[in-house]
C-alpha cells in the first residue's frame, strides 16, 4: 500500500507547483557533425480514403464531438516534420541532426506522426488527426539517414538507428517545455540488454523537468525489431527483464505506450512488453500525412527496395496518445499533467494482465466524458510483486522504480472499479471487428 501512496503523490506533486516561468530555450544544434547517408524515405499514398480501422477503434469522430485540442500545443521530438497543408502553422523548434530548424524530415517518420496527432480534416478524405485544432512544435532529434562523420568504435546508446544521442534527447524535451509545449509526444525508444550501459540520467532529469512544469509526456513502449538492440521480448515484465527500454521505463511520469491491433485491440506482437507500459493504442494499419508527389492525401506506406512497407509501431500509437492527451488538456484546462494521465489511464479498457498493454488501449471518449473520483477506494488495491527497480538520480535526484510502475496500473484499475462502467464500454463492445 506504501507503493500505492508513492505513485499518488507522484501522479499530484504537480498540482502543488507554482506556474512555470518557462526559460530562454537554448539553441538546438547536433553534438558532432553528421552527415547523410542514406536515401530520403518514399512515402506510399493509400489506396483506400475511408477512416482508418486505429481510428474506428478509438471512435475518433464521436471524441471530436466534445474536443478537437483547440489551444493546445505538441512537441514531436522526432525526425522533423515535413511542411504540409494539413499541418499549418506548424512551429519550427529546432534541430538536433543538422543545421535546419527542425522542419526537414528526410526519414517522414516524424511527419506522419505529427498527422496523426493534428492533421487538419480535407474533402477529399475521412483522414484527420485526433486533435486537428492542436498546433506542432518541430524538433528534429534523429534520423535513420543520418550518421556523426566521426563515429566512434563503442557507440553510444542511440533512440532507434542511425544517429539520436539520448544527450540530444534530453536537451529536446527540455526546449520543447521551454518552447511552451504542454503535450510531449517522443515516439523513439533506446534499448540495451545491460542497464550499466544505459547512461539515461540527462533524459530522466529532462522528464522531471517536464512534470514540474506541468507537461505531459507520451513516449513510444519500442519495438522488436533485429535491426536495433530492442531485439529480445521481455517474457514475463513482472519478474524477468531481458531489455531496457528509455525514456519508455520512466512511467508513471510518462505515459508509456504500446501498440495493440487496429482491427480488435490484442496487443500486437512487435510491441516491447515491460512492467513499465502505461496504455496501448491502435500500432497496425497505421493511415497518417506526409507528402507525396501533388497530392494531400493519406499515405499508409513507406517505399523500400522490397516494396511498399506498411506503417506499423509503438511509434504510431504514441501520437493516438498524445492527441487523446491534446483532448483532454482543451476540455479541462484545469487539470494538471499528472490528473491529465490519470485519466487517460484509468479510462483504458480491456489491460492489466500482461505488460503489453499496461491498463488497456486507450478510450478518448471515456477519457473526455468519464466522472472519475477524486481519490482511489484503497481497499480494491492489493500488493504487487515486481523485481528490484534501477536506481536513477539525475541532477535534483529521484528514484523511479518498476515496482511503482505496476503500482500505479493496479491504481488505474482501482478507478475503474471505483467509478464503475465508463462511456464507451457498451460503445466498443458491440462495435463491429474487420476481419
Amino acid at each position: 500500500m506504501r507503493a500505492i501512496g508513492v505513485v499518488v503523490a507522484a501522479l499530484t506533486a504537480a498540482t502543488l507547483l507554482p506556474a512555470p516561468v518557462l526559460a530562454a530555450p537554448i539553441p538546438a544544434a547536433p553534438p558532432t557533425a553528421t552527415e547523410q547517408f542514406a536515401r530520403c524515405a518514399r512515402p506510399v499514398a493509400s489506396p483506400s480514403p475511408g477512416v482508418p480501422a486505429g481510428h474506428e477503434l478509438l471512435d475518433v469522430a464521436m471524441a471530436h464531438r466534445f474536443s478537437r485540442g483547440e489551444g493546445v500545443t505538441v512537441a514531436v521530438i522526432d525526425t522533423g516534420v515535413n511542411p504540409h497543408r494539413r499541418l499549418p502553422g506548424v512551429i519550427g523548434g529546432g534541430d538536433y541532426v543538422s543545421d535546419g530548424d527542425g522542419l526537414s524530415d528526410c526519414d517522414a517518420h516524424g511527419t506522419l506522426v505529427a498527422g496523426i496527432i493534428a492533421a487538419r480534416p480535407d474533402p477529399a478524405d475521412d483522414f484527420v488527426g485526433v486533435a486537428p485544432a492542436a498546433r506542432i512544435i518541430a524538433i528534429r532529434q534523429s534520423s535513420g539517414a543520418f550518421r556523426a562523420k566521426n563515429s566512434r568504435a563503442d557507440d553510444d546508446v542511440t533512440v532507434g538507428v542511425g544517429f539520436g544521442p539520448l544527450g540530444t534527447l534530453a536537451q529536446a524535451i527540455r526546449r520543447a517545455v521551454d518552447l511552451g509545449a504542454t503535450v510531449v509526444n517522443i515516439s523513439e525508444t533506446a534499448c540495451v540488454a545491460d542497464e550499466s550501459r544505459l547512461d539515461d540520467d540527462a533524459v530522466a532529469g529532462a522528464v522531471r523537468y517536464a512534470i514540474d512544469r506541468d507537461v505531459v509526456v507520451v513516449v513510444a513502449a519500442g519495438n522488436l525489431a533485429e535491426a536495433t538492440a530492442c531485439r529480445e521480448q521481455n517474457p514475463d515484465p513482472a519478474t524477468a527483464i531481458a531489455t531496457i527500454a528509455t525514456p519508455a521505463r520512466f512511467a508513471p511520469l510518462v505515459l508509456t505506450v504500446g501498440a495493440a491491433d487496429a482491427d480488435d485491440g490484442h496487443a500486437a506482437p512487435f510491441s516491447l512488453r515491460g512492467p513499465w507500459v502505461s496504455v496501448g493504442a491502435p500500432g497496425t494499419d497505421v493511415v497518417s500525412v506526409a507528402p507525396v508527389g501533388r497530392g494531400i492525401g493519406p499515405v499508409y506506406a513507406l517505399a523500400g527496395d522490397r516494396g511498399p512497407a506498411p506503417l506499423a509501431g509503438t511509434s504510431y500509437a504514441a501520437p493516438y496518445v498524445s492527441g487523446t492527451a491534446a483532448l483532454v488538456r482543451a476540455r479541462f484546462p484545469e487539470l494538471s499533467a499528472p490528473e491529465v494521465i490519470e485519466r487517460i489511464v484509468a479510462t483504458a479498457q480491456g489491460g492489466g494482465r500482461d505488460g503489453a498493454l499496461g491498463a488497456g488501449v486507450i478510450d478518448p471518449v471515456a477519457a473526455l466524458t468519464a466522472h472519475l473520483p477524486s481519490r482511489p477506494d484503497s481497499s480494491r488495491t492489493h500488493a504487487v510483486a515486481a523485481p528490484a527497480p534501477p536506481d536513477i538520480e539525475p541532477g535534483g535526484g529521484f528514484r523511479i522504480a518498476i515496482a511503482l510502475v505496476v503500482a500505479a496500473a493496479v491504481l488505474a484499475l482501482s478507478l475503474r472499479f471505483a467509478r464503475g462502467a465508463v462511456p464507451g464500454e457498451a460503445r466498443r463492445s458491440a462495435s463491429p471487428r474487420r476481419s
